[in-house]
């Protein structure tokens, strides 16, 4: 296990139940030492999400699939056109706190925006990522012996029409966009991967290694 690496896998679309498995099961390899920091690349089928004080009445679209899991914040959804990206990361290490890794995450999203020419930013008080008032990117973190788990949500070429399904975070649901609607065309999910891997590993002071998703799989 190399300090001073990024394992990067990204694992395509997959079911939320078989990420969720290879997720924790990289937590308890990453607190036992035994892997390096690592993020997960990937897309969901349809599905919402309940973070651990999130209401049940939040969620109006009982069509789709509904799990309640260890994260933060409360419902949310996820789905094809929405790159996910989990986090399985030490904070120790890196002497950071919670939040200290949170405005990380923020600003590795930021950066990655700013560089398909979306000029993003932060809200007081409201965790993610704005763009005019608008949110493009959720966050949602766990941690477990320090070490961090679930993540962020990016919307790249999310259906929106989905969020109308719930209140997001608790809000209205047409406070959700995307960088499709930002800019008015489709964006390669290829390209916000490798941007925002980029991103991340730089701010951690890493070298970015892309494994192969069978590896986990």
């Amino acid at each position: 296990m190399s300090s001073s690496e990024l394992y990067i896998y990204d694992l395509g679309l997959i079911d939320y139940k078989e990420a969720h498995r290879l997720m924790l099961n990289l937590l308890e390899k990453r607190i036992a030492r035994e892997v390096a920091d690592t993020v997960l690349l990937l897309e969901h089928y349809d599905v919402y999400t309940l973070g651990r004080k999130g209401r049940e009445e939040n969620v109006i679209d009982k069509s789709i699939p509904v799990y309640r899991v260890e994260r933060g914040g409360d419902a949310t959804y996820h789905g094809p056109g929405q790159l996910v990206t989990y986090v399985v990361i030490g904070l120790t290490e890196l002497g950071l706190g919670v939040a200290e890794f949170v405005h990380l995450l923020e600003e590795a999203c930021i950066q990655t925006l700013r560089g398909f020419g979306i000029e993003a930013g932060r809200v007081e008080g409201k965790p993610g990522v704005w763009v005019g008032g608008k949110k493009i990117a959720s966050i949602g973190l766990a941690v477990k012996n320090w070490v961090t788990y679930h993540g962020m949500a990016i919307n790249v070429n999310t259906d929106l029409s989905k969020f109308y399904g719930i209140r997001p975070c608790g809000m209205e649901s047409d406070i959700m966009t995307s960088m499709e609607r930002c800019l008015g065309q489709k964006v390669s999910l290829t390209e916000v991967k490798k941007a925002f891997s980029e991103k991340m590993a730089n701010l951690l002071n890493k070298r970015a290694v892309m494994q192969a998703a069978d590896i986990l799989i």
